[in-house]
């Protein structure tokens, strides 16, 4: 299995086959519009303009599990993203991450990379999933982890060594 068997529900309401990004490096994040890490929104943006052009593609998918953080509906999500951060990436439409109404992809995700000592769950806002082109989980990082400080694990994934 890999990242590229899951479908997800856009912001639109359409259903999207992640089929789409195949080939790409990729950095799934669950996301916040009002959490101490939405800031981070900036730094991801910032990632996106460094690197899109290599083959680069962040999924952002806003959750509202943790402190109700995420309370809007999905249209007024990616307005806030956008009017308050220049968000250019693609915005999902509002999932679960943890429980029984986990979405499949974070479910697989959490399998592939689990947290500290092992622990699938995920414990906030801005969990971020660092995927090969081949659709492999590569890292799982904290919500503190700031997207300038993956920039290079980013850069290794674009350009392997031969």
């Amino acid at each position: 299995m890999s990242v590229y068997d899951f479908t997800a529900k856009e912001e639109s309401g359409k259903e999207l086959s992640l089929k789409e990004f195949e080939g790409k490096v990729l950095l799934v994040v669950n996301t916040a519009s009002a959490c101490g890490f939405t800031p981070q929104y900036e730094g991801l943006q910032e990632l996106y303009e460094k690197f899109r052009e290599q083959g680069f593609e962040i999924l952002a998918f806003p959750c509202n599990q943790f402190g109700a953080q995420e309370p809007g509906t999905d249209q007024e999500i990616k307005s806030f993203c956008e009017r308050n951060y220049g968000v250019q990436f693609r915005v999902f439409s509002k999932i679960e991450v943890n429980g029984p109404e986990a979405h499949p992809l974070f479910q697989f995700l959490k399998h592939e990379a689990p947290g500290l000592l092992g622990t699938e769950a995920i414990k906030w806002n801005f969990t971020k999933f660092l995927v090969s082109r081949s659709g492999r989980v590569v890292k799982r990082y904290a919500p503190q982890d700031r997207p300038a400080s993956i920039s290079g694990d980013i850069e290794r994934e674009l350009n392997p060594p031969v």
